[in-house]
């Protein structure tokens, strides 16, 4: 139910609410993110965590005067939303590394000042990169197509690691996960791209799958990030706030990392379907 009811809230504000209604929701979403990472962070004083939710709105209010957002949401300072695209896709670079070598890597994130840190490049430019796309022609559709990309390859990689997975993926920070499940993953968001390429824009079926897989593959490392910072801080979910579902951050782990790097191939390459 819970489930049912958030597509519907989600598809209702994408289809039916101009930008302007787009953008507070990913806000107010935004704003639950922050809250919940600085619990991750390891604060658990409330008026902190609204600090930290309070320095997370302020830089997001700097990116919007930075890339000149207008009263109409669109953005106008466009080498200012590659430059910061390119510091978000740095940072998912450094988090693979982390990822990767994790326990040890702790040493180098494990304290609560850096985790904190690392909440701004998850949440901040995840903002961002919606309000991006969300402005486009069609920007609707190509915010479903991504969440449906980034679910693809979460169903995907969750029923055939289930019915083949044998080689952990990454053992020591989320055991569940197998390199056969995320082939089955990038296996299925392929099959969408392909799909919706031949409906939606058959002549460009190839630049549909090279927006499609770039953000299907990383979204796994969206969700390992919050699985390692996760098992550090010691919880099983990121908040209470979805019945059945944890935290915001549990729903939105894999779009963090996808988002920027979607938003980031339709800038530099002009797709427009």
């Amino acid at each position: 139910m819970s489930a049912v009811v958030m597509a519907l809230v989600f598809l209702g504000v994408l289809f039916y609410l101009p930008p302007g209604g787009f953008l507070i929701f990913i806000s107010l979403g935004t704003a639950v993110g922050a809250w919940e990472w600085a619990n991750l962070a390891g604060i658990s004083i409330r008026y902190k965590k609204a600090g930290y939710l309070l320095l997370v709105a302020a830089l997001v209010l700097l990116c919007s005067w930075f890339l000149a957002v207008d009263t109409h949401f669109t953005l106008h300072n466009e080498a200012g939303l590659k430059s910061l695209f390119l510091i978000a896709l740095f940072w998912w670079c450094v988090a693979l590394l982390w990822v990767q070598g994790y326990p040890s890597s702790s040493i180098l994130w494990g304290s609560t000042p850096v985790r904190l840190v690392m909440g701004v490049f998850v949440l901040v430019p995840t903002w961002i990169g919606l309000l991006y796309i969300r402005t486009l022609d069609q920007g609707s559709w190509l915010v479903l197509l991504l969440v449906a990309a980034v679910s693809f390859a979460d169903i995907g990689a969750y029923f055939t690691g289930k019915l083949i997975g044998k080689r952990r993926l990454a053992a020591s920070v989320s055991p569940g996960k197998s390199w056969e499940g995320f082939l089955g993953g990038f296996a299925a968001s392929l099959l969408l791209a392909g799909v919706v390429g031949h409906f939606w824009a058959p002549s460009d079926r190839l630049w549909m799958l090279l927006l499609v897989a770039p953000a299907a593959l990383i979204s796994v490392l969206g969700d390992l990030l919050e699985s390692m910072v996760k098992r550090h801080r010691g919880v099983k979910d990121s908040g209470l706030i979805l019945p059945g579902h944890g935290g915001v951050l549990d729903r939105v782990d894999g779009m963090t990392a996808a988002v920027p790097v979607f938003a980031f191939i339709l800038l530099i390459s002009g797709m427009r379907f």
